[in-house]
């Protein structure tokens, strides 16, 4: 049983270890130095930290085509620098999520070297066969223009293999039951190592049963049912966060009816909407996408973010709205990546204007759900454009002017830093904002503590605020007798609005500006009138000035 919730009011820090910080100087990250830099996490308020993977690959996807999963690749450390990593996280009072990459193994992984060896092995029922090329093998890719086929031939198995993903990583089986146990196995593994829970990477695709005669995959989505209820025996509070990116009339399938399946989702729909939302002025489809993805179980919680280690994808947006958000922050070809999202980090996206990105930050922590931060998002790190596909925006962490950014004393370090233009080290990294009281990282740190100060947003119920214009988006939070009210001007003029901020039988209240002393105070008609700067933003607290001395606790 999951006794606290605690996700519902963290904020969630995701990184690569291989680009983080390297501490035996061969130009990987490791895990000696991720260690080094907890005390900057646990400083800016981080709850708990999601690293991608981590274990023996022959990285030839970013550590996603694994070869071991009950190993730490060599590069980053041991098992007991893994252990030594998450003491010293408990320690700060953080939590740890790992990707849990269950949908398939890299080609190289010793389950399918055998199970392409031997026919009769039992590993060969672990992945999904066909001894023909099935019909339509080119539907269903994942990364088009880059990827051809969901079927290949293997030589020594001397049959197709189904791979939904890159042709290295065949699907595993997950229909089967000893895959399942398997699975458990692994999470019972990390969990004893001192994990508190999983990012599961590509949910609709572990929970689909596949095979050559199916004419599209079919979800069984009770064996969510069945990885959680084994998570929460193991370890009560710990978590699955599920990478699914689907329509919202499945979302309770994901959550189940009564959270039984998943505690946490990313919520692409709001992400995407967010986005039109920035590129267009107009909140309109960003409202219906929260109100598409409002049901969920008590107990379950959104994951809100803007940029992550993979493309911005935009499927879900119509023709028009994408056209619009491609010309807004991804106008060249080279930009853009498998004809359907934006491979940019989110600093160039916005031309690096600091009032855009307080308003995109401040728009992701004030939406329904828990903040999900990119590494180097929280300094306004750059992209290299030149780095083929998602690689661009994973380049390593820049944490001072020293050579290589301070992340290694290799002259080759695992990508390129960042070290010509606006974005390069010398211009962005951690010291130099660390010493700056005005710096974005400065900045973020107040968002943060002030973020998890205010619970109603995580915990509560919203609902919408008429302004009479699309630009400026209104809601107010409500939990257990406490409301706030969180207001964005998502354009460059300034707009005035009048807005009624009590409730039926309500008195008039004042607003308790939580990020300055510019509080509003009602009209005579109980009406405030507010005015936002270009992509202004504003946090109140509903109740009168008495709360800053009697607040009410949570």
């Amino acid at each position: 049983m999951i006794n606290d919730l605690w996700y519902k009011n963290a904020i969630i820090y995701s990184l690569s270890v291989a680009t983080y910080m390297d501490a035996n100087g061969d130009g990987i990250g490791d895990f000696q130095g991720l260690l080094r830099r907890l005390d900057y996490l646990q400083g800016m308020g981080v709850s708990a930290l999601w690293l991608m993977p981590f274990q023996p690959s022959p990285y030839k996807d970013a550590g996603y085509d694994i070869a071991d999963y009950y190993n730490v690749d060599p590069r980053y450390g041991t098992l007991g620098d893994f252990v030594e990593f998450t003491r010293g996280c408990k320690q700060r009072g953080m939590r740890v999520l790992i990707d849990l990459v269950v949908n398939h193994t890299s080609n190289e992984h010793p389950w399918f070297q055998e199970a392409c060896r031997d026919p009769q092995s039992k590993y060969r029922e672990w992945y999904v066969w066909s001894k023909k090329k099935p019909k339509g093998a080119a539907l269903g890719v994942v990364f088009p223009g880059v990827q051809k086929s969901t079927w290949d031939y293997e030589k020594t198995a001397k049959a197709y293999y189904f791979h939904r993903f890159y042709e290295f990583q065949p699907d595993l089986n997950t229909a089967h039951p000893e895959v399942q146990a398997e699975i458990l196995k692994i999470m019972g593994f990390w969990l004893q190592l001192g994990v508190d829970g999983f990012r599961m990477d590509a949910v609709p695709f572990v929970i689909a049963k596949k095979g050559a005669d199916l004419a599209r995959p079919r979800e069984e989505y009770d064996m969510l049912r069945h990885f959680s209820e084994f998570l929460t025996w193991r370890k009560s509070g710990a978590i699955i966060l599920g990478e699914a990116n689907v329509v919202p009339d499945t979302d309770l399938k994901y959550f189940g009816d009564s959270g039984e399946r998943l505690q946490m989702m990313f919520n692409f729909d709001v992400n995407q909407h967010l986005f039109f939302a920035l590129a267009s002025g107009d909140s309109g489809p960003l409202i219906k996408a929260m109100e598409d993805t409002k049901p969920r179980p008590a107990t379950a919680q959104w994951g809100l973010f803007l940029r992550n280690h993979d493309e911005l994808d935009l499927g879900r947006l119509n023709e028009k709205q994408r056209q619009a958000v491609f010309t807004a922050f991804g106008p060249d070809k080279d930009m853009q990546l498998y004809q359907r999202g934006i491979r940019r980090r989110l600093a160039p996206m916005l031309q690096g204007d600091r009032r855009r990105l307080e308003l995109a930050y401040s728009l992701m922590m004030t939406l329904p759900g828990t903040p999900v931060v990119r590494y180097g998002d929280e300094i306004g790190m750059g992209d290299d454009l030149s780095l083929p596909e998602r690689n661009c925006a994973r380049t390593p962490m820049q944490w001072s002017t020293e050579p290589n950014a301070g992340f290694t004393k290799s002259a080759k370090p695992i990508l390129p830093v960042i070290s010509e233009g606006a974005y390069s080290f010398q211009h962005v990294n951690v010291a130099a904002q660390r010493r700056d009281a005005n710096s974005l990282l400065n900045w973020m740190e107040r968002m943060i503590r002030m973020r998890k100060e205010v619970p109603e947003i995580g915990w509560g119920d919203f609902s919408f605020v008429a302004t009479r214009t699309p630009q400026v988006l209104a809601m107010r939070y409500d939990w257990r007798n406490n409301s706030v009210l969180c207001m964005h001007n998502l354009g460059a003029d300034p707009k005035e609005v009048r807005i009624p901020v009590s409730a039926d039988g309500e008195a008039s209240s004042t607003l308790v500006n939580l990020l300055s002393e510019d509080h509003s105070y009602p009209e005579k008609n109980g009406r405030h009138r507010i005015l936002l700067e270009p992509y202004g933003y504003r946090w109140f607290r509903i109740g009168g000035l008495d709360y800053l001395l009697k607040r009410s606790a949570f």
